[in-house]
């Protein structure tokens, strides 16, 4: 990813994340994170499928939030936490894959909200194909 961040605050980052029971239960990981930026990857599991076989849109909905909200925490102080206030979710195309990777990014930090966007990819072998765009707002708590 881009501008690094302080390690301390990545370790922070990772712990928070490991944390989240849902993510785990999708077989998510942190595949990238720099300052402002966040990139969780995770399988198309069976159990997060729906009736066409194609992802579920809470899948995609789970990855593009935790991103924009890992995101956010990278751009606030070592003792801050976020949670959503609000997300907008815009689903392009089926999420028909091997994997799907969330990249979330902040638009722009103030102190007591943070507007921060997320765009996730179907993944299958090298082909990457859009298949939604997240925009919300992520408050510091």
């Amino acid at each position: 990813m881009t501008e690094e961040i302080a390690p301390g605050l990545a370790d922070k980052v990772r712990r928070s994340f490991a944390r989240q029971s849902l993510m785990r239960t999708f077989r998510a990981e942190i595949t990238g994170l720099g300052r402002g930026r966040c990139e969780i990857s995770a399988p198309i599991v069976p159990e997060a499928r729906q009736q066409h076989d194609a992802g579920h849109a809470g899948l995609t909905f789970a990855l593009g939030d935790s991103a924009a909200g890992y995101a956010a925490l990278t751009m606030l102080p070592q003792e801050a936490e976020v949670m959503t206030a609000e997300m907008k979710i815009n689903l392009l195309a089926p999420a028909r894959g091997e994997r799907l990777v969330a990249r979330g990014r902040v638009v722009k930090a103030g102190r007591r909200l943070v507007v921060v966007t997320a765009e996730v990819e179907a993944v299958s072998g090298d082909e990457r194909r859009p298949v939604a765009i997240l925009q919300g707002t992520m408050v510091p708590v």
